[in-house]
């Protein structure tokens, strides 16, 4: 069975739309060129995922330069500034130069220039978008720079968006892409499977079929001989298995290519045609009705109403051609049930009426087979031969399927050592960051107390400047007050002093003149009056002076 559709994610992150994207030199030469291009029933199963230039989009492209510039001018219609890079500039310039440009960009723009190119992809702008993208494609495709060395250098988005233009593949640019730089390297080349839900390493399990070897970017896993297209349908009838190489087709494919058609049967010996599937890519046949029964016993009990319409529907198609009664017969019943479920009969009772139609057809075919080998006596030496081709191909049968179910058991034992592996890295990883949120939050607890601390410091300095402010403006009041009061008191008190002395050497000089006075009267005559005179001017001028 193809690999299961990965959870959560819609089929649009993986597929693009089957009119703007197809594979480019992946194709057998005998390949019609109309069969890249399906009608929507038919590829209803099959969705393209892989850019293709139309053959006159390519001639258009490189036979018209004026052309390239209108598609260069439409896809740098949001110009980029001197240190800002465009879709157009990771598609064309060197990948060392944008690398570093991107390095400096905000993740911001990025994410902007991933969503541009997710729009491109999902066509929803029409033909102008569509020519964008064809052209982005075709630098990217052309270019012969872009190799795994030279794409070690570049930055991780650009990366995606060089994988996502190249592919056609809208979910190498989903957030949720976890590939490594080296997986996203490989798809770019062409080493790994560009299926997200394959991934396996190519050529896929080291086929080395003229297909594996020469398709680039082919994988037998997942992927249609014919079409080189894969998709996410499981436990379905538009998928053949080639049981011999293991090889993929769309049933739709086949019938479109004519590698379903009749043959003559190698069961029940009678030569009788029955359909047949033919493998493109070993060229052998396989028989259809056992696969066909196979299928409807191990799954039609699961689908619903919908999905057995459609399942019926192709094996209506594969059984339309057949010749022989028992494929007819399975041709008309299954005609009968589509418009029975679609009348409105319920799916469960519509597979079971497949289911017992089925057995009852695989009887008859046993009983028509022993009555013919009783009516025709083969010789036995052609009856051993007979038997021995069939015993040589059912063991080398099973020897193919047991060598692709021990290469399946090894691949899934190295999955799960892969995985147990990351386990105990993720376990690590996770006991390492519980210790580091530990340790950081004992450093913030830490960091939160001296916070704390010198908070309530600061505070407490902060009271006491207020209070020393405080006392410091009262003494200077006080200081200013009793300056004022002392100066008062100093000129007070000098002046009194002054005031004294004065009023002292005025007595004194009174007295003094007293006696001057009248010792002169005694002695001297009118002389001593004239002296008397003079000394008195002089005091009086001294007192003047005071």
């Amino acid at each position: 069975m193809l690999p299961p559709r990965p959870s959560g994610l819609p089929p649009s992150l993986f597929l693009s739309s089957s009119d703007t994207r197809a594979s480019t030199g992946n194709h057998d030469p005998g390949m019609k060129s109309d069969q890249n291009r399906e009608s929507p029933a038919e590829s209803a199963n099959s969705r393209d995922t892989w850019p293709v230039i139309d053959a006159a989009t390519q001639v258009k492209l490189e036979n018209q330069k004026a052309e390239d510039g209108y598609y260069e001018q439409s896809v740098t219609h949001r110009p980029a500034s001197a240190n800002k890079v465009s879709l157009l500039d990771i598609a064309r310039e060197q990948v060392d130069i944008i690398s570093e440009k991107m390095y400096l960009l905000p993740n911001e723009y990025l994410e902007e220039l991933k969503g541009r190119l997710r729009g491109m992809l999902e066509g929803n702008g029409g033909p102008q978008q569509r020519d964008e993208l064809l052209f982005l494609q075709r630098l990217v495709q052309t270019r012969s720079d872009l190799t795994a060395n030279t794409l070690i250098k570049a930055h991780r988005v650009q990366l995606e968006i060089l994988v996502a233009i190249n592919s056609g593949i809208q979910f190498f640019l989903h957030h949720s892409m976890n590939l490594s730089q080296t997986c996203l390297i490989e798809v770019f080349v062409y080493k790994r499977c560009r299926n997200i839900a394959c991934q396996s390493q190519l050529p896929a399990e080291d086929c080395h079929c003229e297909i594996c070897t020469n398709r680039k970017g082919f994988c037998s896993l997942c992927m249609c001989v014919i079409c080189n297209k894969f998709d996410f349908e499981v436990n379905t009838c538009r998928w053949i298995g080639c049981d011999s190489c293991a090889h993929w087709t769309h049933t739709d494919c086949a019938i479109r290519d004519k590698q379903i058609g009749t043959g003559p049967s190698s069961v029940n010996g009678l030569g009788s045609a029955e359909m047949q599937f033919r493998c493109r890519a070993c060229n052998r046949t396989s028989e259809l009705f056992g696969w066909v029964k196979d299928v409807f016993q191990q799954c039609a009990p699961t689908w619903n109403g919908e999905s057995l319409i459609r399942e019926l529907t192709v094996v209506s198609k594969i059984f339309r051609l057949s010749e022989n009664t028992r494929g007819r017969q399975l041709f008309w019943k299954s005609e009968e049930l589509i418009e029975k479920l679609k009348g409105g009969v319920a799916e469960t009772t519509a597979c079971r009426i497949i289911l017992t139609f089925l057995q009852e057809l695989e009887m008859d075919s046993s009983r028509s087979s022993e009555a013919g080998n009783k009516e025709r006596m083969i010789p036995p030496q052609e009856a051993c031969n007979r038997i021995a081709a069939v015993v040589q191909e059912a063991v080398q049968t099973m020897g193919v399927v047991a060598d692709e179910k021990l290469r399946m058991l090894k691949k899934a034992r190295q999955a799960l050592e892969t995985c147990d592996h990351e386990l105990e890295e993720k376990a690590k990883e996770v006991s390492e960051l519980k210790l580091e949120r530990q340790r950081k939050r004992l450093q913030i607890d830490e960091l939160e107390s001296i916070a704390r601390l010198k908070e309530a410091e600061a505070d407490m300095f902060q009271l006491k400047a207020d209070e020393a402010r405080r006392e410091a403006d009262r003494l200077q009041r006080i200081a200013l007050a009793k300056s004022g009061k002392s100066e008062e008191d100093y000129a007070s008190s000098y002046l009194k002093q002054r005031l004294s002395e004065a009023e002292a050497e005025k007595q004194f000089l009174f007295e003094k003149m007293k006696l001057q006075d009248q010792s002169s009267r005694s002695s001297q005559g009118n002389d001593i009056g004239d002296t008397s005179q003079e000394l008195y001017s002089k005091i009086q001028e001294i007192l003047k002076s005071v």
